[in-house]
């Protein structure tokens, strides 16, 4: 018989809960409390429930004071525990979470939800009393008993394969040719299959068939280096089609000679756990009414979209979008019709946009439309006039039949701005402007084309006087070995060295470059120099130091890539393996046959292929399974926050989980502390680049920087 405890301040709260709570299962108990410190006296005497459900505000004490208070109570540190909270920030919940939170409802709290919820929670506690006891039994019965030796160790045998089958994860073992040699009953339920059947079969019957490989590897990886591989998260699919998540470990399995003999995995299901943190993450980065992306989601991929721009992969246009006499509608008709019709204006927006654009709602009429892969002003003003065509379109409600209008300002990446408060602060006050002007109306936010233009004409004559007189240089920042330090190579940057201005940063000119195809002789340059390059600190007794290349979407339109390479390393007589090129996942979701042919003749010539700015974009399974792609690089605007926020860190430890499990090695961008670089190493990135190691450097630092490494590795 199980005994629920239910703590709330509230006496109304307390009798909904206390019903609730009695229909879960028949010959239930129900203690029900209001004040915590009672609680946790009645608890201190030997009161033990099997769950817990608790408010979160209540006035001696919040809900996660209170668990931290009954997690220090001997034999209530696994006492499952529900929290009830009416707050929709994400902090309180992690306060509660940390404080050791089993699970979390919203108030007001869904009736058929609560039961569920409490019902899998009392079903765990049980199974977690039945493995307690069982290995208490276990125990007794070996220390009494009087069998021989060898009885014992059989009994052992048998009884610990027991406490395995029960154990609630996949257990497994294979030996060093890949043979299963036993899986517990996990495994079996999970596969639909007997565990005895599998034994002697290969172990890509324990994974997916896209995973077979990538686990083949991490058993071989285990079996040569006589490490245990840190834990990794992977998606596997159960004998009923439904996909789950465990948190995977592999570890050497030694005889009693201490030689390696095979790998012991073990798979632990996080399903749940991810889809609470999935939760609580799409909680706190969208709009609680329209579930669209709020202004914190809009303003992170600003971000993500200035640094995939930075050499100029495309330009964007920002949307900041306010509806005209909203507030009417709230006074004529009520909050509800006014909901409603944000609702409504939501959907209408959506189906404007494309999958790779973004809708957010910044406050309660003012909404936003990030426009990716704009060719200019033109593109941007036929969207705005879409909108306001769209938000114009009749509004029924109540009977009643209402339009509104929209005032609309826009900017334009990088022609109004650099950086995301600049753009922001462009389009808000472009959007003032159109309202000033009388609303239902976009207004850009530097209107005078004619300077535009000018400014264009003056630098694209700039930048053809550059191509002829050879006034571009090539920087180098170096790639660290994050296992040893040492320097594997560089990835090649380009920089304008001006006669009069001097250095000029690539986000000054490398945009305009895509836009006028300017970009494509400029590449071809950059590509040949890089390989002449590499080639010359090979002959100054460098080592095979490789070099990294980036190519834009615009030279895959235009020219043979695959002959541009060939052609590079002939020239330079560079050997192939020492190049790798940089793409975008832009450039292999544009034309995919095409890019893949082109792709597979580059891998062929034993040049290497990695995705720049991964999961700024796209980031879909299905290119990096189609494509010959040997490495991925983590986009710096994750690098950068991922100490300070576990959101940005746990996307780094995925995507380095990812590419591991498909065989691929991943660098990380954007380093520039020695946290960020401790964390990087534990979540098990290959390669490190960024300032902590070098900024971007003419090559001859480049070459000091390599000799003094050399010179420390040699003393060492």
């Amino acid at each position: 018989m199980s005994l629920i405890a239910i703590l709330d301040d509230q006496e109304t709260n307390r009798r909904i809960f206390e019903r609730l709570a009695s229909s879960i299962e028949d010959g239930i108990t129900i203690r029900v409390y209001g004040d915590p410190q009672l609680a946790l006296a009645e608890f201190q005497t030997g009161l033990v429930p099997d769950l817990i459900v608790t408010d979160y505000k209540m006035p001696s004490m919040d809900g996660a004071g209170f668990i931290r208070n009954l997690r220090a109570i001997n034999g209530f540190s696994d006492i499952p525990v529900i929290v009830i909270t009416v707050y929709e920030e994400r902090s309180f919940r992690m306060h509660a979470l940390e404080a050791g939170a089993t699970d979390f409802l919203q108030s007001p709290v869904d009736h058929q939800e609560f039961v569920t919820r409490a019902r899998n929670l009392l079903k765990l506690r049980k199974q977690q009393i039945l493995l307690e006891s069982r290995a208490k039994n276990l125990a007794r019965e070996l220390a009494s008993s009087e069998l021989s030796r060898e009885a014992v160790l059989r009994d052992s045998s048998e009884r610990l394969a027991q406490v395995i089958d029960t154990v609630p994860a996949m257990v497994s073992a294979s030996d060093c040719n890949g043979r299963i040699l036993f899986a517990n009953a996990f495994v079996g339920t999970f596969s639909g299959k007997d565990p005895a059947s599998l034994v002697g079969k290969s172990s890509d019957y324990l994974v997916d068939p896209d995973l077979a490989a990538p686990n083949r590897m991490l058993d071989r990886k285990v079996i040569k280096t006589g490490q245990a591989l840190p834990s990794f998260e992977r998606e596997l699919t159960s004998a009923t089609g439904e996909k789950r998540v465990f948190l995977t470990t592999k570890s050497p399995l030694r005889d009693s000679n201490d030689i390696i003999v095979g790998v012991l995995t073990s798979a632990l299901d996080i399903t749940d756990r991810k889809r609470a943190e999935e939760y609580l993450l799409h909680a706190a980065r969208h709009d609680a009414l329209t579930n669209l992306p709020n202004r914190n989601f809009l303003y992170d991929r600003l971000r993500r979209e200035v640094a995939r721009a930075r050499r100029g992969d495309r330009t964007f246009a920002l949307h900041f979008i306010d509806i005209d006499e909203f507030k009417s509608i709230n006074d004529l008709l009520g909050h509800d019709a006014g909901d409603a019709f944000l609702k409504e204006i939501t959907e209408r927006l959506r189906n404007l946009v494309g999958s790779d654009d973004m809708v957010a709602r910044l406050g309660a009429d003012e909404f936003a439309i990030l426009q990716v892969s704009v060719g200019g002003e033109a593109d941007a003003s036929a969207m705005a006039q879409k909108v306001i065509d769209a938000v114009g379109m009749p509004f029924i409600y109540g009977g009643k039949r209402f339009s509104c209008g929209a005032s609309i300002g826009i900017t334009l990446h990088p022609i109004d701005g650099t950086d995301v408060s600049k753009l922001v602060k462009n389009a808000d006050l472009a959007m003032y402007q159109a309202k000033a002007s009388g609303g239902n109306q976009f207004r850009l936010y530097e209107t005078n084309m004619a300077d535009r233009m000018r400014n264009h004409a003056v630098l694209d004559g700039k930048l053809r006087t550059a191509i002829e007189q050879q006034q571009f240089v090539l920087y180098y920042q170096p790639q660290i070995s994050a296992e040893t330090g040492t320097v594997l190579g560089a990835e090649a940057l380009l920089r304008w060295k001006h006669p009069e201005q001097g250095l000029i940063p690539p986000g000054e000119f490398l945009p305009r470059a895509e836009e006028n195809g300017l970009i494509v002789p400029m590449n071809e340059w950059v590509l040949h120099e890089a390989c002449r390059e590499a080639k010359s600190w090979h002959r100054q007794g460098l080592g095979d130091l490789r070099i990294s290349v980036n190519l834009s979407p615009i030279q895959f339109r235009r020219v043979n890539v695959a002959s541009l390479v060939l052609k590079a390393l002939s020239s330079s007589e560079l050997d192939p393996r020492l190049l790798e090129i940089e793409i975008t996942e832009t450039i292999v979701m544009d034309n995919t046959e095409d890019v893949v042919s082109t792709l597979r003749q580059i891998s062929n010539l034993g040049v290497g292929i990695s995705i720049d700015d991964f999961g700024t974009g796209y980031s879909s399974l299905n290119y990096i399974k189609q494509f010959p792609i040997d490495r991925i690089k983590i986009d710096q605007s994750f690098v950068r926050n991922m100490v300070e926020d576990p959101s940005d860190h746990t996307i780094v430890r995925t995507v380095a989980n990812l590419g591991h499990s498909l065989g691929l090695s991943v660098v990380a961008e954007g380093v520039e502390t020695e946290a960020q670089a401790s964390l990087l190493r534990a979540d098990g990135c290959d390669i490190m680049q960024g300032y902590l190691y070098g900024r971007p450097m003419p090559s001859q630092d480049f070459i000091n920087l390599v000799r003094s490494h050399r010179k420390l590795e040699l003393s060492a």
